[in-house]
């Protein structure tokens, strides 16, 4: 048989899913994450999971992999001695950044430690204009002297941004291939290859950051590929990006940057095909992990992308999924502030030593822990039994919490409950509400191996009253893994007015574009039939700072195109931002081609039948639950028994091996044709 492998590794969990070509058959399994080496966790739930289906490596077809390694290494600032060539008069242009301030008034915000030292930052004398015409030519003297002294300073990346090189790239090439002769083989990270766009302290930012991941990636990549050779794995394996897509492992360890949503964006992904399946059409993601919240608004069964965001307090520019992120997952530890009030995350307690309740050695209280102490999580078990929970150490630590805050047990874990529901629905607002969109509007679909236990509070906070809990939620990144394509996005800046443009000079920049994207193709071997060219443009008002991104017309590029590309953007603006100002002029920024290699993916087929019996709950538990006042005895139902048409009313706990999920009184559960669970709130 041929099996299709997709892996998804997070922070606390590691997740495979199994798809069989010829009958569709999918499996999935978890195991924890092995944070001290990545590529062990990933090796050993490959092992497991080959096993429960009977096969070997040498029976797959796809191997795709999701990781968090890039964004962790950022995070953590693991990343490696990092140089910096820029044009003369700019090396502090990173460290200074933009004029914009997220926090403007407060004395004590701290801001995201420079990756590069300013001991470490060259000028070069050379200047383009910004036509890409030649004002200065590049110092090659000067940059000779500055290779030797780098040659001293034991650094393992460097990071070379011009001013304009996305125009003309000439000298960066030069500063490359100078490295080479006099740094050997170090990682090199060029602006006009990582980030070919305007606005250069963005592009500085994003080169950076990928030089500084570089050797990371490097390393991680290159133990994980030797492993699965090792093991019999014949196929060329490939790494999620931030944009959705995926791509081979040796672009991955180029352009780390691109994979640092690497790890949620499948989930987005499997999101959006199960929505179109489930019938509903504008939905609100919710995926939580062990670190983390997920959250992304699909409309039309579809999610935007972006082509620049800030991550972890750098800018980014690289083309993802209009994904945003909190710091509140399973494992997220509660605290008291200064101030004396309640805290939940960002620090987390990850995989090791992990919540309390895992009797790893963890002490301090987490979101699990209290999901535990009132008993919406099994008190004895996780993991479908291959993980024995430890209920008296997580009451003793949030205890120890209750006892600083003069608060009752029950109480301080339903407390760490509430705190943490509000960030979730604050962050939920800041893609809904804060974009022009009504989250009422919209179904909430809730996975990761947090997502359904929280989704019907956060649910009824934001006055949805719909959540869809997948079949596989606690592994539906995975999943998302085998329901993508191989993708690589290429970008042109050309800033000039709307009114101005020829037709013929967009069909022009295109195919200078979409040249590249065809070198792309090759590359990967994807046959002519399976190629997808989707083009978009970013547009905004003369005089405006920033873009919005619209789709391309299809067909032939007329005066037509421009119009219906004008009144596109406007509508757009219309949405986001509330109006949209007549008769001003329209400026084209950038184009955009999106490159779509199409491959075979795995589906889910509905059920015919519905069930002729009535669900039957496999026990009953004393679940805390602050919206009945109190203690209230729970039917406990296996997700396995449930079948299509079956429906049952809240309260209630659903278990399964990768999740839980809560449904509160005056909720009502039904199971659709998918096996998608349905909560709908009449309260």
């Amino acid at each position: 048989m041929a099996w299709r492998v997709g892996v998804d590794s997070g922070g606390t969990f590691t997740d495979i899913c199994l798809f069989e070509e010829e009958t569709g058959r999918i499996e999935i399994w978890k195991t924890q994450s092995t944070p001290d080496d990545p590529s062990r966790g990933i090796a050993e739930v490959v092992k497991q999971g080959l096993e429960r289906v009977g096969e070997d490596l040498s029976t797959i077809t796809f191997f795709g992999h999701g990781t968090t390694v890039a964004t962790n290494a950022l995070i953590e600032l693991r990343g490696v001695k990092t140089a910096l060539i820029t044009t003369d008069g700019f090396r502090d242009l990173l460290e200074i950044g933009r004029q914009k301030r997220p926090s403007l008034y407060d004395m004590f915000a701290e801001k995201p430690e420079i990756l590069v030292p300013r001991n470490l930052r060259f000028n070069i004398s050379e200047r383009l204009r910004p036509d890409g015409s030649v004002e200065q030519n590049l110092d090659q003297e000067q940059l000779r002297t500055v290779l030797r002294e780098l040659a001293s300073q034991d650094i393992k990346a460097l990071a070379v941004c011009f001013l304009y090189s996305f125009m003309n790239d000439t000298h960066e090439q030069a500063v490359l291939a100078d490295t080479r002769e006099e740094l050997g083989d170090i990682f090199v990270s060029l602006s006009s290859e990582v980030a070919p766009e305007f606005r250069e302290y963005e592009r500085l930012s994003t080169t950076v950051v990928n030089a500084f991941l570089g050797p990371v990636m490097e390393r991680y990549i290159q133990r994980l590929e030797a492993r699965l050779v090792e093991a019999g794995l014949q196929t060329s394996p490939h790494l999620t990006q931030s944009n959705g897509g995926v791509i081979g492992f040796e672009a991955a360890a180029q352009f780390p940057v691109r994979t640092l949503l690497s790890g949620p964006s499948t989930g987005v992904v499997a999101a959006q095909v199960i929505a179109g399946l489930a019938g509903f059409d504008n939905v609100i993601t919710f995926d939580v992990g062990g670190t983390s919240s997920d959250v992304a608004l699909l409309e039309n069964r579809a999610c935007k992308k972006t082509g620049e965001a800030e991550v972890h307090g750098y800018p980014i520019k690289a083309p993802m999924l209009d994904i945003h992120t909190v710091g509140a997952g399973g494992g997220s530890i509660a605290h008291v502030d200064n101030g004396g009030l309640l805290k939940v995350g960002p620090e987390s307690a990850g995989a090791n030593p992990g919540p309390v309740c895992y009797d790893l050695g963890g002490e301090r209280p987490t979101l699990t822990d209290a999901n535990v102490v009132l008993q919406i999580l099994n008190p004895v078990e996780m993991l479908g039994g291959r993980m024995k929970v430890n209920k008296a150490k997580a009451e003793k630590a949030i205890r120890k919490l209750a006892k600083s805050l003069k608060l009752e047990l029950l109480e301080t874990a339903q407390g760490i409950i509430s705190v943490a529901t509000a960030n979730m629905a604050k962050a939920i607002r800041v893609i809904s509400v804060q974009r022009g969109h009504d989250p009422r509007d919209y179904a909430l679909m809730a996975f990761g191996g947090g997502g359904p236990l929280h989704a019907a509070r956060l649910a009824r906070e934001l006055d949805i009253k719909t959540v869809i809990v997948p079949l596989t939620p606690g592994a539906l990144c995975a999943v998302g893994l085998l329901m993508t394509d191989l993708k690589a996005d290429f970008a042109q800046s050309f800033l000039t007015n709307l009114s101005a443009i020829e037709p013929g000079q967009l069909v022009e920049r295109f195919e200078q574009i979409e040249a590249q994207a065809l070198d792309w193709f090759n590359r990967e071997q994807i046959e002519p039939e399976s190629r997808l060219y989707l083009r978009t443009v970013d547009l905004r008002y003369v005089g405006q700072n920033y873009e919005l991104q619209v789709s391309f017309p299809e067909g032939e590029i007329t005066k037509d195109t421009l119009a219906k590309l004008r009144e596109d953007f406007e509508a757009a603006h219309a949405q986001r931002y509330g109006f949209s100002p007549e008769g001003e002029a329209v400026e084209l920024v950038t184009l955009r081609t999106e490159a779509v290699g199409v491959v075979k993916k795995a589906s889910i087929q509905a059920k015919m039948d519905k069930a002729s019996s009535l669900p039957q709950p496999v026990g009953t538990r004393e679940v805390w639950m602050p919206e009945a006042e109190g203690l209230v005895t729970s039917p406990v139902y296996q997700r396995d028994d449930l079948q299509f048409g079956h429906e049952f009313q809240g309260p209630a706990v659903v278990e399964q091996m990768d999740t839980t999920t809560l449904i509160l009184p005056g909720m009502r559960a039904r199971v659709d044709a998918y096996l998608n669970l349905i909560l709908e709130d009449r309260a």
